[in-house]
């Protein structure tokens, strides 16, 4: 079974609820249609009531299961607002602004999340990845002890090394331009726990650089090294190594070579970049080169599941990504 049908699978079991702040999107609505049918969570649509029931039936797609709801008709409206202007107040927000903020179906979503109304939201269809991580930073917040949210992509390779549907996290490919060492070593945490929750495998986390144990010498360098200690500090039962080139980090007869006596070096299946230019390039070429499937950006390091979708996303995406966020919670 390809992991994505596991992941489908397992969020099913959770029997979870996913708040879908995007509900006048077509595509939301047939995922919704999805969702539903193969019951995998049930479903929060946000948008005008009539809009929304008109665009379904349009699609043909039946709602009788599904909560619709207009924010600023919700009877949590007042509430929320309320709860936004204690949040942002030293940042002088007035009830005004806050009103008009909770309206944005992405706050209101991320305030469902917040007060356990939902168990994670999903967007991004016709939204910037901007817009959809700035709901979640300031109403859900960031996990306790993680620095930075960021993006990981589930890269499903068709067949690596005798191994079908080979899967490796690669992070950040999406959110972070350039983490200092308290950020990467957040974003590997963030992203070994993505692992755990996904796919269910013991994380092996490879720090990256061009450089293998000290084969180089550069303060880029110097920042991986830097990582790779607060790591071993602060999470001393994490499999973590670094700093590691590519070939050390995923294949075995390279990694004993090159990094004699590590726990993960050729074992791999984590992988941390060291900024977001060589993590975007790097999915995109193995998506290309090696027709891997890109799954992603998975959201990583809010307290609660907020997720993000591709606004070239398809149908199946969407599926896909809500049952991502819904094993996210843990």
């Amino acid at each position: 079974m390809r992991p994505l049908s596991i992941i489908r699978d397992k969020a099913k079991a959770k029997r979870r609820h996913v708040v879908l702040p995007e509900g006048t999107e077509p595509r939301v609505i047939r995922a919704v249609g999805t969702i539903i049918q193969e019951e995998l969570a049930s479903v929060t649509l946000l948008g005008d009531v009539d809009e929304v029931k008109r665009l379904a039936a349009q699609e043909g797609v039946d709602l009788t299961d599904v909560n619709v709801v207009n924010p600023a008709n919700s009877p949590d409206f007042s509430g929320y607002v309320e709860q936004f202007m204690e949040i942002r107040r030293d940042k002088g927000i007035t009830e005004e602004a806050a009103r008009e903020t909770i309206q944005n179906p992405l706050f209101f979503g991320a305030m469902m999340v917040r007060n356990d109304k939902a168990d994670a939201s999903v967007a991004g269809s016709v939204n910037t990845t901007g817009d959809v991580l700035r709901a979640g930073i300031q109403v859900i917040g960031l996990k306790p002890g993680i620095k930075t949210v960021s993006g990981a992509f589930m890269m499903t390779v068709p067949e690596y090394r005798g191994v079908q549907d080979k899967v490796f996290l690669y992070a950040d490919g999406a959110v972070t331009p350039n983490p200092d060492a308290e950020q990467l070593a957040s974003i590997a945490v963030s992203t070994a726990e993505t692992m755990e929750n996904l796919i269910g495998e013991e994380p092996k986390v490879a720090l990256l650089s061009f450089s293998t144990k000290g084969s180089a010498k550069h303060e880029d360098v110097d920042k991986v090294l830097a990582a790779l200690e607060i790591l071993k500090r602060d999470y001393p039962e994490l499999k973590v190594d670094g700093e590691l080139q590519v070939d050390a980090a995923i294949v075995p007869e390279i990694g004993k070579r090159k990094a004699p006596g590590s726990e993960i070096a050729g074992e791999s299946n984590v992988l941390i970049f060291p900024d977001l230019d060589a993590g975007n390039i790097a999915y995109k070429l193995t998506e290309r080169l090696a027709r891997a499937t890109a799954t992603g950006p998975i959201v990583q390091g809010l307290a609660r599941p907020a997720n993000d979708l591709s606004r070239g996303c398809s149908v199946d995406d969407i599926v896909d990504v809500c049952a991502i966020a819904i094993l996210m919670k843990g």
